[in-house]
């Protein structure tokens, strides 16, 4: 899936899981997401979404704005993959978007479903936590004075 297109409707199957993978440059969905980790065995299903804020470390924030590198969405998905993988995940979805966020505007959401509520929540700060760390997208943050700075997320 190219950054353009929509993230809904692009599930592969992986394993016993289902994972939605995708980064795009629009809104996301979190029903979709949560959607896409539906399964009959799951008594819990946590979800996630990153909100863009109005400050970072004591400095105001107007808007950001996402780059991915081209190989973004192939590690989302490697990082769905290893999340999905664990014998207590039935499901995994994440999308990580792209371009000018405003504050307020969604910027990740992940959806884990397990049998309980703890592996669930588990699972998902796990997800969570990994595609914060690896995935190759920078974040252009301009703050309320003028000012800007890239940042690299991995």
């Amino acid at each position: 899936m190219s950054a353009t297109n929509e993230p809904t409707g692009d599930v592969v199957k992986l394993g016993s899981g289902v994972m939605l993978g995708a980064v795009s440059d629009r809104a996301l969905d979190l029903a979709a997401h949560e959607a896409a980790v539906a399964d009959r065995r799951a008594g819990a299903v946590v979800s996630f979404q990153g909100v863009v804020r109005d400050h970072d470390h004591g400095r105001g924030v107007t808007r950001l704005e996402y780059e991915g590198h081209p190989t973004a969405e192939a590690v989302l998905r490697e990082v769905a993959a290893e999340v999905a993988a664990d014998p207590q995940v039935y499901a995994v979805a994440v999308s990580h978007r792209i371009g000018p966020l405003e504050i307020g505007d969604v910027a990740l959401v992940a959806a884990v479903s397990t049998a309980h509520r703890a592996a669930a929540f588990a699972a998902c700060a796990r997800l969570v936590d990994e595609v914060k760390a690896r995935l190759p997208i920078w974040k252009r943050q301009v703050f309320d004075d003028g000012t800007e700075e890239w940042v690299n997320c991995p």
